[in-house]
């Protein structure tokens, strides 16, 4: 039987309480959409994605979240992260502009209740053997904090 109340995820101090909570709303909107995600997910390439959706059919997408207009313009990342989803977006709060985005990445607005989709994403698909690795690296890392929530003196270790 499950517990009555889910165990609070500790928070890991790389984050923002903005970003936390652009990440929250963002994921209820994709678990509505269809996806389960994993937060901050290392990638082959040695970056980590800020949120990494999977769909029921294998469908890859990389949310990059964005808490600020500085975060933004500091970051030059993000285009490394197409080599690694199917589709890729920016998630912000509602007090960023939407206007520094680029078209060609899609883009939500979240807060901490939920998320709206302002503009998808254009599909770029991924190679069979990369969505292996990815679709491995996310079960992995699922796996692994699930048991480290099951287990907090275990020593369970993602890589």
């Amino acid at each position: 039987m499950l517990p009555a109340t889910a165990p609070i995820l500790p928070i890991d101090g790389r984050q923002s309480p903005v970003a936390l909570s652009v990440s929250r709303g963002t994921q209820r909107l994709l678990h509505a959409m269809g996806f389960a995600c994993v937060c901050e997910l290392p990638l082959a390439s040695g970056r980590r994605a800020d949120l990494v959706a999977l769909g029921g059919e294998g469908t890859v997408w990389i949310v990059e979240i964005k808490s600020s207009v500085e975060d933004f313009r500091a970051d030059h990342k993000w285009p490394d992260y197409r080599l690694h989803c199917d589709r890729l977006f920016f998630a912000t709060a509602p007090h960023v502009p939407a206007a520094i985005f680029p078209e060609e990445a899609g883009l939500i607005v979240a807060d901490g209740f939920g998320a709206e989709l302002l503009r998808d994403a254009p599909e770029h698909r991924l190679h069979a053997a990369t969505r292996k690795s990815m679709t491995l690296a996310f079960a992995r890392a699922a796996a692994l904090r699930l048991q480290a929530l099951a287990d907090p003196h275990g020593r369970f270790v993602e890589g």
